[in-house]
């Protein structure tokens, strides 16, 4: 208070001061100076007709900055991008969320040491529950593209309970996280989609004090609360023990089924267990400590880029244009002319041609995203004509772009026939097919709004990869070379090696020796593998080992080695 007071006595010599200077500069000179008397009677005037006199507006434009008083106070600078997107205040710890963490946990160290099978599904399932409480408590509800995400995640994590192939599986459970950060962030926005998954690393430290904090405010309560529930699991526990010891003794049927249930834990596999504790309570702090305070990405605001003429934007576009037309009408020749004249006119054998071409053409489509998405942030947008003109531009680009996705999958598609489809190519087909459903979207986003586009290309990635895993590539891959078998005989055993339990129903139909020469592979990964309890076994595995039971292997490793088999593998 006496630092306030002290500066109101200060300013008031200087604001006479200021204005004496101002007086004797005024216009008329001496006459002005003289009339000082007058000028001290025009503050009254001036605050009895409601504003000041010319002479103090004058003299306030012109007062001279001060050394020796205050700075002048500065503009409020631009916040952070790490402050726009801080959360709010998380609520307290709820009980079912400390419940459901201390269940994921559990359930990652007794269900995932043997495998990734329904076990990683059965250990997520408790860190849902855990984010859904704590999303309650903070007062937060489900919309419809949250519950889109949520479905859509645990629809991913069932493919490795599906499959036993680890590519589709590894894909699946990367696209689920990408889907378990959109649900607990709610992002709508291209940078809130790119950066979800980051908010986990902020969540997981966070969450941690969060967890804890939780725990130390529940260290006071009475044992009248604690002691009953310990006592009563005490007793479920020992029940469980007395009685499944009996029955187990009493029913050798019984006994196995109990034995295929109950994981087997030892000693030597302690500390992967522990370790998998560890990451499974890991995952469910963050996903309880996302959804009751998630990061703000879509507070990132991008600027766009200076809008172009319309010349200076249009003309590169039109001659890219004019480039992919030209390029897809001789695609249609060679389609309705047929590829004998074209073989015969370039010298190419009939897969060199179509071997030639789908990178190129992959990289083509590639590439033209990122022409769009370029052309969109310097686009002319000064009113409804000039967006008018970008629509026409660039969906005609769009739609000469799915002609070349056409062409890349036909090219492949003959290549497959001359050589046989492999995991590489029944990969990037998949990839040049998605490629061409987010051009259909980016077209349905210039006719209907873009506000949907960010969530729409990410629901497209994720459902690709699930039909990608439901459609079982090396099932696939097994099933289009048997029938090339069955319509040329040419077969490469050899690649059957490195395929998983999924190609055998397929293999499966191969004629003796080629069926056993192809399924030696997988049955000696499975020989090694032992006994594989149920969390851990896919049902691609399950049919393998029911087939190759009914039906096992009968060739010799002599016999397959001649037939090309195993390659290099001289240790046959």
């Amino acid at each position: 208070m006496s630092e306030n007071t002290g500066g109101a006595h200060e300013a008031r010599p200087e604001a006479a001061a200021d204005a004496e200077p101002a007086a004797a500069d005024s216009p008329g000179g001496p006459a002005a100076a003289g009339s000082r008397p007058a000028t001290a009677a025009g503050p009254q005037t001036g605050a009895h007709t409601g504003g000041p006199t010319s002479q103090q507006q004058y003299a306030h434009q012109h007062q001279q900055p001060r050394p020796w008083g205050p700075p002048p106070p500065k503009s409020p600078a631009k916040p952070s991008w790490a402050t726009v997107v801080r959360p709010a205040e998380a609520a307290p710890v709820r009980t079912a969320t400390l419940v459901a963490v201390l269940g994921s946990a559990l359930a990652a160290a007794l269900l995932l040491a043997d495998g990734m099978g329904p076990g990683l599904l059965l250990a997520v399932v408790p860190a849902v529950v855990a984010a859904y409480v704590a999303a309650r408590a903070a007062g937060r509800t489900a919309r419809p593209w949250t519950l889109a995400w949520v479905i859509g995640c645990l629809a991913l994590l069932a493919i490795p309970a599906l499959r036993d192939s680890a590519w589709p599986s590894t894909l699946a459970i990367l696209s689920a996280l990408l889907l378990g950060a959109l649900a607990l962030h709610g992002s709508r926005t291209w940078p809130g989609v790119f950066l979800s998954p980051l908010g986990f690393i902020d969540s997981t430290v966070s969450g941690t004090a969060w967890i804890f904090k939780g725990l130390r405010s529940r260290g006071g309560v009475g044992k009248d609360r604690w002691l009953p529930v310990a006592k009563a699991a005490a007793v479920a526990v020992a029940l469980l023990l007395l009685f499944g010891a009996l029955f187990a003794s009493a029913d050798a049927a019984f006994a196995d089924l109990l034995g295929g249930l109950t994981p087997d834990v030892s000693v030597e596999d302690g500390p992967i267990r522990l370790m998998l504790f560890v990451l499974g309570a890991v995952i469910a702090i963050a996903a309880a400590r996302t959804a009751a305070a998630p990061l703000r990405w879509d507070r990132i605001r991008t600027t766009p880029g200076t809008p172009r003429s319309r010349v200076e934007w249009a003309l590169p576009l039109i001659v890219l244009n004019l480039l992919f037309a030209g390029f897809n009408a001789v695609q249609l020749a060679v389609l309705f002319g047929g590829y004998s004249k074209v073989l015969e006119s370039t010298g190419l054998s009939y897969a060199e041609y179509a071997r030639q071409g789908f990178w190129q053409l992959l990289w083509a489509t590639l590439l033209t995203l990122a022409v769009i998405a370029l052309a969109l942030r310097w686009a002319p947008r000064s009113g409804a004509g000039d967006r008018r003109f970008v629509r026409i531009v660039l969906g005609a680009l769009c739609a000469l772009t799915l002609v070349v996705v056409a062409a890349a999958l036909r090219r492949m598609d003959l290549y497959v026939d001359a050589y046989g489809l492999t995991r590489l190519r029944v990969s990037v087909a998949a990839m040049e097919l998605w490629l061409g459903l987010v051009i259909v979207l980016i077209m349905a986003a210039g006719v209907f709004g873009a506000r949907w586009l960010p969530r729409a290309v990410a629901g497209s990635s994720a459902a690709a990869v699930l039909a990608f895993g439901l459609l079982s590539p090396d099932g696939m891959v097994a099933e289009r070379n048997v029938a090339r078998f069955e319509k040329d005989g040419k077969i490469d055993l050899a690649y059957f090696q490195s395929l998983s339990a999924d190609a055998v129903p397929a293999l499966d139909r191969l004629p003796e020796p080629q069926r056993s020469c192809a399924l030696h592979g997988i049955n000696d990964d499975m020989s090694g593998a032992g006994d594989v309890p149920w969390y851990a076994v896919s049902m691609g595995e399950y049919r393998a080992r029911q087939i190759l039971r009914e039906r096992p292997v009968t060739a010799s490793y002599e016999a397959c080695s001649r037939l090309g088999a195993f390659g290099s593998r001289i240790e046959y």
